[in-house]
């Protein structure tokens, strides 16, 4: 069997490792930190689930092969395990003439996607605490919902090993420049790995590693969510009762009260250039107005709730928002995926499943995933 390493145990990099492992091969999975860290773009507590994507069926297709994938590994886990998918639903806010909604809809209407279409007056009866004012249109994916991102990647690393995967600890030094199959990694601490087939799935750290070949293809920002405590004894804003929601007119999106963590808001605007090894993660108060703006909007009654979390994270950005999922040009044994783009979490099944397949079956490459087509002048597209 082929001995694939797989550097970076995020998202991307454990759902690849699962599928190279039970389509055979022998894996070594390899982690700076630890799988789910805090640094990673694949930390924090939870990430929404959606199949919308305006008009990029593409995503809508690997967003619901990974949904069913993440169902069945959170079923998997037992009754006695808490559950790593929440189905509350995602809603879709429109205000106005929103061509980007439009889109979505018809997407999923044509592809046959759960979708229910809800008026301002529906959308007041289903969630009366939400204040519908200037949403000309709603669109709820009933079947979607949250992943509790942190504990899922730690999760599944855990079963890799059960799986008998090695997962190890080290960082890359860089890959050395040159032509033909690169022999093995060396890390910081001197170590080297060999194998057959090598796969760089390591987010935001990919430009330190390939810096020629990457540096301003995918660029880290600094992204800011936050959680509010709802009020005590309230149950209005948990799963039951609250969806996962997205807002981009206003860059705004959240999710539900899980499992006691607050209401979650985050920041859907590209921040600054963002180092994730070195770069400070305490939140800003601008951030923190942005966010009660949006909630003395939308959800009155959390206008005066308490901060009660934060999180510092990063997007990984490529110039469209699509993923960089490619060979190396110049090392054939060299695979490179990542650019999520902040989109990236809910696709990991589907991305390894596809990673997996290109390696061990030859499967077909989707052009706009190619390195080429990812310049460094930024028009995303993709969100």
């Amino acid at each position: 069997m082929p001995h694939i390493v797989v550097i970076g145990a995020g998202v991307f990099g454990t759902w690849t490792a699962w599928h190279l492992r039970a389509g055979g091969a022998r894996v070594t999975l390899v982690e700076a930190y630890a799988p789910g860290h805090s640094r990673s773009s694949s930390g924090d507590e939870s990430r929404i689930i959606r199949c919308g994507y305006g008009p990029d069926e593409l995503y809508s297709r690997f967003a619901l092969r990974s949904l069913r994938l993440w169902r069945e590994f959170s079923g998997s886990l037992g009754v006695d395990q808490p559950p790593i998918f929440h189905r509350c639903g995602v809603l879709w806010l429109a205000a106005g003439d929103d061509p980007y909604s439009d889109a979505t809809r018809d997407t999923l209407e044509h592809g046959g996607y759960a979708l229910q279409v809800l008026d301002p007056s529906a959308l007041s009866v289903r969630y009366p605490h939400l204040n519908a004012d200037g949403i000309s249109v709603a669109l709820l994916e009933p079947d979607c919902g949250v992943l509790m991102a942190r504990r899922a990647v730690a999760t599944l690393a855990a079963r890799l090993v059960k799986d008998e995967v090695e997962v190890i600890p080290g960082q890359v030094a860089g890959v050395p420049e040159g032509t033909g199959p690169l022999r093995g990694v060396r890390f910081t601490d001197g170590k080297e790995l060999r194998a057959d087939m090598f796969v760089f799935a390591c987010g935001a750290w990919l430009p330190k590693v390939f810096p020629e070949l990457l540096g301003g293809r995918i660029r880290p920002t600094r992204q800011v969510v936050m959680y509010f405590g709802p009020p005590a004894g309230d149950d209005r804003f948990g799963p039951r009762h609250t969806p996962a929601w997205v807002d981009f007119r206003a860059e705004i999106y959240g999710g539900p009260d899980l499992e006691g963590r607050g209401l979650r808001v985050g920041i859907d605007r590209h921040g600054p250039e963002f180092d994730p090894d070195a770069s400070d993660r305490t939140l800003d108060a601008e951030s923190v107005a942005t966010a009660r703006r949006w909630l003395s909007r939308r959800f009155p009654a959390m206008a005066d709730a308490p901060l009660v979390e934060s999180r510092v994270c990063q997007y990984e950005n490529t110039s469209t928002g699509d993923f960089l999922i490619d060979r190396h040009p110049d090392r054939e044994n060299v695979w490179i995926v990542g650019g999520g783009s902040g989109h990236g979490f809910k696709h990991g099944p589907a991305v390894g499943e596809y990673v997996a397949q290109l390696i061990t079956a030859g499967g077909e490459a989707e052009p706009r995933f190619a390195l080429n087509t990812n310049a460094s002048d930024p028009h995303r597209s993709v969100y």
